[in-house]
């Protein structure tokens, strides 16, 4: 099957959704989450915009950049996203991926139905190399969880019920990082996690894509000794403001390391820009925020 008519499928398969709304024939039930957490093995989380999220943070891998040790939380987080849209869900989400594990998981994926969206790399340094498998779906939450679940089995990907959540602690560089950012996040696990939504919601098959499913920029901190950190993640941007990013960034000693996109029908079009930077807490920041400048976000 070609990837345009593979395409066409999924958007039709989203729109007939759509359709069964507004003809009154779906069901006014929400989320199944008690059936998601079910065949998972592990709960989830509630996240703005109605979006339901369950993640699988790959601590069973050692992925050094540039000699730093990679926590779970900074670039190795696995997940996936449910939203209910009528009578059907949908199912979105990255998976977090050894070389040898893409082939057997994306033919898993592939098999039960599951849209394969978008493969890459984040990091370009990474020891051992990793990749990122995006994917999409629709249909019953309980179903959807269950397929995707079949996949991850195919990876070492840490499944079942994680272990008890250590007591969050502060990290040092938090308050420089916020203060140059001029936004506020949340510490876990040893890493500072920030959030900002773009100022218009992207649509998918008509409906619309809140920021909790990954449309957000989204940056992670993490200590990397010697009184610098470390930062990755990922900036969502227009055509138009790829170029300006791009060129923000390398002036700030920035490095791009990954541009690609996420969707195949989107609008308004995204493109998902991943850096990777070492340094001093505010200077690091503030190279980010000179991005986020050129960034329409809320």
């Amino acid at each position: 099957m070609s990837r345009r008519l593979s395409t066409v499928l999924l958007v039709a398969e989203f729109a007939l959704a759509l359709i069964a709304l507004s003809l009154g024939q779906a069901s006014a039930d929400g989320l199944n989450t008690s059936a998601i957490d079910a065949a998972f093995g592990r709960s989830g989380q509630m996240l703005a915009g109605d979006v339901y999220k369950v993640g699988f943070p790959r601590k069973d891998l050692h992925v050094v950049v540039e000699g730093v040790d990679i926590k779970p939380g900074l670039a190795l987080g696995s997940y996936a996203v449910f939203k209910q849209y009528g009578g059907s869900a949908m199912l979105m989400g990255d998976l977090v991926l050894l070389a040898s594990e893409v082939e057997p998981v994306m033919k898993s994926l592939g098999q039960s139905g599951l849209q394969i969206t978008a493969l890459h790399n984040h990091l370009l340094g990474a020891s051992p190399m990793v990749f990122y498998m995006h994917y999409a779906g629709m249909g019953d939450a309980g179903k959807l969880a269950t397929l995707l679940k079949q996949a991850l089995q195919l990876s070492a990907t840490p499944l079942g019920p994680p272990g008890p959540a250590a007591s969050p602690q502060p990290a040092w560089f938090e308050t420089p990082v916020e203060q140059a950012l001029g936004h506020q996040g949340k510490v876990a696990g040893g890493v500072l996690s920030i959030s900002v939504p773009r100022a218009v919601d992207e649509t998918f098959g008509g409906m619309t894509i809140p920021a909790a499913m990954g449309t957000a920029q989204t940056m992670n901190f993490q200590d990397a000794g010697n009184g610098k950190i470390a930062t990755t993640g990922d900036f969502s941007l227009t055509a138009d403001e790829v170029a300006p990013v791009v060129r923000v960034l390398r002036d700030h000693n920035v490095d791009v390391e990954a541009l690609h996109m996420h969707m195949l029908d989107d609008n308004p079009r995204l493109f998902y820009l991943h850096w990777w930077a070492v340094g001093d807490p505010a200077t690091v920041a503030s190279g980010l925020k000179a991005a986020l400048d050129h960034i329409r976000t809320k």
